[in-house]
């Protein structure tokens, strides 16, 4: 068992190495808005003080859906050295944007997935956000959904009908996809899922979008398999106060965790050491004005010096 553990681990491990012998800076991929003018770009040495890379346009800029918004993008990357991000098109599509690039700078043609178009009842795709597993030489694509009619017992009128749940879908090349799935279920309306390798298990930070009895915070749960099943939700590592979007990073032993406080219009951060007792860092946390919902991950000097050329 110790042997199979190992295996496990060291397979986890790599996951996150692709480049890890020249990740030396973090970026943070964002939008403003609504989502109108597509994908912005921050960097930083610490993870904690942020400077938006400024650049007459922005690094992509949306095609897809009749509303052509790129909101929540999500930017791994992956086995190929390349980056690959999906982000949500339109408040109302049944599908997610995806393209990928090798430097940030110049993309792929941008791809529509129709991920839940096979759903009659599906009311929308948000936030995706992609994890690589090693194990299976695959990229998992998960999301949230909300199918009319489903769960009906956390159905309440106060969230205009919305009642997600987390969807996934697996790829090994981005052009063919495997069979939609329900990824977790874990008795509440929940949103924002992201997913980082965590020893031998996988690790979920989500939330909890409940809103009678109010909840509206961030929970984690565990998994052997990165496509579950996954563990009961931990009890809220959030304050009183209504978090969603989590990103998160390790740092110098440290989980780090960024969300949008969303109804006070600022960010929040806390780190723990061990995913039990949680420390709030926000007052550390300088971002910049308008930052909304993306994600944290690494690249290198050169990398990020090529961003910052006009």
């Amino acid at each position: 068992m110790k042997k199979i553990l190992f295996t496990l681990s060291a397979l986890m491990a790599c996951s996150l190495c692709f480049a890890s012998s020249k990740d030396s800076v973090f970026l943070f991929s964002y939008f403003m808005g609504n989502g109108e003018d597509g994908l912005h770009l921050a960097y930083s040495k610490d993870g904690f003080t942020w400077n938006k890379i400024e650049r007459q346009t922005t690094f992509l800029q949306p095609e897809l859906s009749p509303d052509k918004l790129m909101r929540d993008p999500c930017i791994i990357r992956g086995k190929d050295n390349l980056f690959h991000m999906v982000w949500t098109v339109s408040w109302t599509q049944k599908g997610i944007g995806y393209a990928s690039s090798p430097d940030l700078i110049h993309w792929s043609p941008q791809q529509y997935i129709p991920v839940m178009e096979h759903e009659e009842k599906a009311r929308n795709t948000w936030a995706p956000e992609i994890t690589y597993d090693p194990k299976e030489d695959e990229y998992m694509i998960y999301w949230a959904t909300t199918i009319e009619g489903s769960f009906p017992e956390t159905q309440i009128d106060e969230e205009k009908g919305y009642n997600h749940r987390m969807y996934f879908t697996t790829t090994k090349d981005f052009k063919t996809f495997s069979e939609t799935k329900i990824l977790y279920e874990p008795g509440f309306n929940s949103i924002d899922a992201t997913i980082l390798p965590y020893q031998s298990k996988w690790l979920m930070f989500i939330k909890d979008e409940t809103r009678v009895p109010l909840q509206k915070n961030l929970k984690i749960a565990f998994a052997d398999n990165l496509t579950g099943p996954y563990s009961t939700a931990s009890a809220p590592i959030t304050g009183k106060y209504w978090a969603e979007g989590p990103t998160a990073i390790n740092i110098n032993g440290y989980w780090v965790v960024y969300f949008d406080k969303y109804t006070e219009h600022r960010y929040g951060a806390i780190r723990s050491k061990d995913l039990i007792h949680w420390e709030d860092v926000s007052d550390k946390l300088h971002l910049p004005k308008g930052l909304r919902h993306g994600t944290v991950f690494k690249a290198s000097k050169d990398e990020l010096e090529k961003l910052l050329q006009k």
